[in-house]
């Protein structure tokens, strides 16, 4: 009962801005929000929205696996946000896209534009559907009291009953986006924002208490613990080494922001290109001590453990969860905070994820902006595919499966960065009907280059892999294409 009456009493503060913002609205600002926003909303909840239930789990794990040393991607982040802000963003604008993939189309070709579109869609509904997946499973937990003593895909709950938190979330999801789209997730967002941070802040605040610190103590025990380790520059194989992370981070930031329809929506609902940059540096630079609370708290709860005379879990993911069930047995109010925490990450990067698809399919799919019918239909149409495939992870019942769900996705983000670049970087024109095959055979000649890598030499690619997969694409366009042609090149016309 109390998970229900937290979800509905979130719902419907999240009802009441849907409909305040809802008010006359039209494919405008369901799609751009009237490119109305405030810039500083727009950065502050995009920062919510990029913290998924998973990640806030998963990130203070990391830290018993690899210390603090994803810091360094988070720096690499920053480098990526400023080419958004200073190279996308302006190329965005000065072409007044609904949609960032439509610029393929301008610049290369009709099946650049839908391979693009395509690749966006698959993987934004598979990445958002796993997140999603995890938060209701999470939530059941709860309410069964085996939270950090189960695996995601065995909670101990009918399965009927898990169909039917994952019907009702999105349906609520759908609820409040189903008429402002994209001006209400800016808002919305923003209140999300404020209750994942306010739910990190109190569970450190629990943590810290129960370890009889102060804050200078616990700021003390971080700073000398051996898990607070950020840089690593003497071990050029190690996935950690400084480079490789840095590197990877900005293309990571470059690809799965710049290139990602979700993330750009939100930026070209802001008034002016001035301020979308403010908004993209600001957010940028906001991410890095957001990502220091997550890992600061594994390493005082990984404290907390020793303290307690407890084994650390197997899975770094369990760290957060099994003290919240140790230290809710006293009280409530430590699993309430953390509910609200999850719940809040869940819908901010949901409700992003469906209007952002219904965007692109309405647009890029079927090229029909105007047609409200349309888009209707589209939104309750994510929402039931939404719903279909959180179930098929349910069905498929296995962390295996979802973990080679989420490589998918990242492989499915490199033709993207290869035509972007191309586009960019070149005034050579692509042949546009190879560009599928060449999207999807990179992704393939990707996967082979790391099996054998690994088989010959015992290294496995990390996150530079995503370089390497537009390489491969950027080659493929180059290869298979020719001299530039007149009005081919749509970089600097208006």
């Amino acid at each position: 009962m109390t998970i229900i009456a937290i979800v509905l009493l979130y719902f419907g503060l999240l009802f009441a801005v849907s409909k305040w913002t809802g008010k006359k609205a039209t494919n405008e600002t369901f799609y751009r929000g009237d490119r109305q926003s405030p810039w500083y909303l727009v950065a502050f909840g995009m920062i919510g929205a990029s913290i998924s239930g998973v990640t806030f789990v998963s990130v203070p794990g990391m830290v018993n696996s690899i210390g603090m040393t994803y810091l360094q991607t988070c720096l690499g982040f920053i480098a990526g946000y400023a080419v958004i802000a200073f190279v996308l963003l302006p190329l965005y604008y000065r072409l007044n896209l609904t949609t960032i993939y439509s610029y393929l189309g301008q610049r290369i070709g009709k099946r650049a534009y839908k391979t693009g579109a395509s690749f966006f869609l698959l993987s934004k509904m598979t990445g958002a559907s796993v997140r999603f997946y995890v938060v209701c499973w999470i939530l059941l937990a709860c309410g069964t009291g085996t939270l950090g003593n189960e695996t995601s895909g065995s909670i101990g709950y009918d399965d009927w009953m898990f169909a039917a938190v994952v019907v009702v979330m999105t349906a609520l999801i759908w609820l409040y986006t189903r008429q402002g789209g994209i001006k209400t997730v800016v808002w919305t967002d923003t209140f999300q924002t404020v209750c994942l941070f306010g739910a990190l802040i109190l569970i450190i605040y629990k943590v810290v208490g129960e370890l009889g610190m102060t804050t200078g103590d616990a700021v003390t025990a971080i700073h000398q613990s051996e898990l607070s380790q950020v840089f690593v520059f003497d071990d050029w194989v190690s996935k950690q080494n400084f480079w490789k992370q840095f590197l990877s981070g900005a293309f990571i930031a470059i690809v799965m922001t710049g290139l990602d329809q979700d993330m750009m929506q939100k930026n070209l609902t802001c008034r002016s290109l001035h301020d979308a940059q403010k908004d993209m540096c600001s957010y940028g630079v906001a991410f890095l001590p957001a990502n220091l609370l997550f890992l600061s708290l594994g390493v005082l709860l990984t404290i907390w453990y020793q303290h307690q005379g407890i084994a650390l879990p197997a899975s770094g993911d369990d760290l957060l969860p099994r003290f919240i069930m140790h230290s809710s047995q006293g009280s409530p109010v430590i699993m309430i905070i953390f509910m609200l925490g999850m719940v809040a990450a869940a819908f901010s990067s949901a409700d992003s994820a469906l209007t952002a698809l219904t965007t692109s399919y309405c647009v890029d799919i079927c090229g029909r902006a105007d047609d409200e019918r349309l888009r209707h239909r589209v939104h309750i149409g994510m929402a039931g595919v939404f719903v279909v495939f959180i179930l098929l992870f349910r069905l498929l019942n296995s962390t295996s499966v979802i973990d080679a769900i989420y490589i998918l996705c990242s492989y499915t983000y490199g033709p993207l960065l290869g035509l972007f670049a191309f586009g960019l970087l070149t005034k050579r024109q692509a042949s546009d009907r190879y560009v599928p095959y060449i999207c999807v055979l990179s992704p393939l000649l990707c996967l082979a280059i790391d099996t054998l890598t690994f088989q010959m030499t015992s290294y496995r690619f990390g996150y530079e892999l995503l370089m390497v997969n537009g390489m491969l694409t950027f080659a493929g366009l180059w290869l298979t294409g020719h001299s530039n042609v007149p009005g081919a090149d749509v970089r600097n016309n208006p």
